[in-house]
Parts: structure tokens; sequence; C-alpha cells
């Protein structure tokens, strides 16, 4: 794996990626959808490992929205199938190399074989520290923050909670991602140019890369074109170049890291 371009002393901490593409990939080969989807896991596996060697802590997968349940229900069943074998596949290989495996999102709608093969690995992989992936499964931006907001208002009725207390951080908090940094760099592959309601509260000050590649077509060179674009990039989170100058540190105050 060539890192030509690539700094490692100024990696995002924690990299999202909407993994789209899959229907179209399988569509242009005149091939099932589903083609798509296995080839799709391929790719998953790919970044995992080269996040882990390159040293990124955080990676975020948005693998199914709760959007997705509108699709054919032979398409469901059969990504909830690629969705369980994985977990199994790569149990192993996460306690091999200290991966924390995280869910975000609604699990209560998944199955229940798949939703107790997802907590036992998530169970049996909580004490790794040197990687944390978080699956965005069943999940929904605006309902992460519908919860949160319920969350509160129960809060606020039992008088556990007092409105001036409230503030971003402790909104964060209360979100799926609770105790996970915001994410850097968002990667969307396929080319679409929109968020499709993922981590809505989360990427506020994300940097946002989009790549036409589809996601099955997504490896090792077009993720560290991706990474190579963000330490291009300037972060400001709306400051001046002149107070960034002489105060470096606001960029991580301000809720980021210096890149």
């Amino acid at each position: 794996m060539e890192l030509d371009g690539l700094d490692k002393n100024r990696l995002p901490q924690h990299v999202a990626i909407i993994m789209d593409g899959n229907g179209r990939w399988s569509t242009q080969r005149r091939k099932h959808r589903i083609e798509g989807h296995r080839r799709g896991k391929t790719s998953v596996r790919v970044i995992v490992e080269m996040s882990r060697k390159i040293g990124i802590r955080y990676l975020s997968l948005y693998a199914f929205s709760t959007e997705n349940w509108f699709r054919p229900d032979d398409e469901v069943e059969a990504l909830m199938g690629l969705l369980e074998h994985y977990l199994v596949a790569e149990q192993a290989k996460m306690m091999r190399y200290g991966i924390r495996l995280l869910c975000v999102g609604d699990r209560s709608r998944l199955p229940v074989a798949v939703r107790r093969t997802l907590e036992g690995v998530i169970e049996t992989t909580a004490n790794n520290q040197r990687m944390t992936v978080v699956l965005a499964l069943s999940y929904s931006g605006r309902d992460d923050i519908t919860r949160m907001a319920r969350k509160l208002a129960q809060q606020v009725k039992a008088g556990q909670c007092q409105p001036e207390a409230i503030d971003e951080q402790w909104i964060s908090a209360q979100l799926d991602t609770g105790g996970i940094p915001d994410p850097d760099l968002l990667i969307r592959t396929s080319g679409e140019m929109r968020i499709s309601n993922f981590f809505l509260w989360q990427i506020a000050y994300s940097e946002l890369y989009v790549t036409p590649t589809l996601w099955p077509d997504f490896r090792e060179k077009e993720y560290l074109q991706a990474l190579v674009d963000f330490q291009q990039r300037r972060r400001r989170f709306g400051r001046t170049d002149e107070q960034i100058e002489q105060s470096p540190l606001a960029v991580v105050e301000a809720g980021g890291r210096k890149s």
C-alpha cells in the first residue's frame, strides 16, 4: 500500500463514509443488486483494514438507513444476511487488532438473529482500544435528534435537568454517538451531492468529500485520495486565517482538530 502524499501526523481522527452505489454498480454490469452489496462488503474490509494500518481512530460507516427498509423484501433480507455473515467473519480479526465495534440507530428493527450477533460482537470487543468502527444500522439523523429531544423533555419534566443547563455538549452526549468525536471528514461515494439523513448534528464542521467512484470500487487508492484532499483543506471553524495563525489551539477549542 503506497502512501505517497499522505502525512500520517495530520490524519483525521474520525472518518465517516456514506457507502453508496452498490445498486448502480450491479445495474451497470447487468447483475442482480445483491452482487453489488457482496462486492461492497469487500470494500468495507479493505477500508477498515487501511484505516487501522494508518492510524484512523474512528471510522463510521452508513450501512443501512431507516429509509432502506422500504426496499424490496428480498434485497433487505439479503442485506441482513450479508451483515450477519460479515460480523461473524470479522470478530476474530477485531479482537486480534484491538478494534471496538459500536452501532448507532434503531436496533429493535433488525432481525432477531442479526441483532443477537451484532450485540454479541459489540460486547466481545467492548474493551478494545486501538480503533473504533461505528456501524450506522437502521439509522436516521432526524430520528437520532428526535430521540434526544424526547429524552431531554422527559428529564426536564422529571426535574432532572434545568433548561439553562442545556448546551451543545449536553446534546452531543445524548445522541447515539455520545462519547465519540464528531467526524473530521465525511466521504460520500457514487457522486450524489446529498447527506441522506446521516449524522445531521455531528457533521456541522466536517470536511465533505464526494467521489463519483461507486462503493464496490472504492478501495485503497480512492481512500488515499480522499485523505490527501482532506489534508489540503484549511479548517477555520468560523475564524479567520489570521486568528488561526495567532492562536492555533483555537481550532481545537472550537470543536475540531487542527489540520
